[in-house]
């Protein structure tokens, strides 16, 4: 089923597939509380960060195929969350539309910038060699980090520039991610108490 919008800027959308059953409920302008159930532990851990630090509520419940790999389960949870955020934000009238953070995890530091441009864009750059196939927490591979946010950015048409800037520790290099992220889209989702118009000379985002 497509997603649906609830109230203000709250929508729910849930997904099944022969390979996961996916529910996501999302409210913007929340306080960053969150209930999320992947069954991918260090997935889970990443959106409660996500929520965190974009105060975005989040409801998540998500159960696939694990016995095969994490992949479908992950890459699922994404594309719902993306189809939620899109349907959430609305006409986008009144937003910031543009969004930048640059956030440090110890040794690790990663920079996001967004747009909220209803064209889907990803520019993913600055992992050391070698991330990609580290299993982090038993279960999330790092490959899956650059996975998820494609299928984020396509599915809420936004456009995300994320440069890993330094890191060692591959959980503090996905993290960091994470929370540059959940800031810049913050920044971007939140209203602009300075005008209640679309943010674009076209009109339409």
């Amino acid at each position: 089923m497509a997603a649906e919008l609830m109230s203000g800027r709250i929508a729910q959308m849930e997904r099944t597939t022969s390979e996961s059953q996916v529910r996501v409920r999302m409210n913007l302008d929340g306080t960053g509380t969150s209930n999320i159930n992947t069954t991918v532990p260090f997935y889970d851990h990443m959106l409660t960060a996500l929520a965190k630090h974009s105060l975005i509520d989040l409801d998540i419940e998500a159960e696939g195929d694990t016995h095969i790999d994490v992949h479908h389960t992950v890459e699922d949870t994404a594309i719902v969350l993306g189809e939620v955020l899109r349907t959430a934000l609305g006409d986008k009238r009144g937003i910031r539309r543009f969004g930048e953070a640059t956030v440090p995890l110890d040794e690790a530091l990663a920079q996001a910038v967004v747009d909220v441009s209803g064209r889907p864009y990803l520019v993913h750059s600055g992992e050391p060699e070698g991330q990609q196939y580290h299993l982090i927490g038993g279960h999330f591979t790092g490959s899956m980090t650059r996975h998820v946010f494609e299928a984020v950015t396509y599915h809420a048409g936004i456009c995300l520039h994320m440069r890993v800037l330094g890191g060692r520790d591959p959980h503090h290099i996905v993290e960091a991610q994470f929370k540059a992220f959940a800031r810049a889209l913050r920044e971007a989702v939140e209203s602009d108490p300075r005008t209640d118009d679309i943010p674009s000379t076209k009109g339409a985002l």
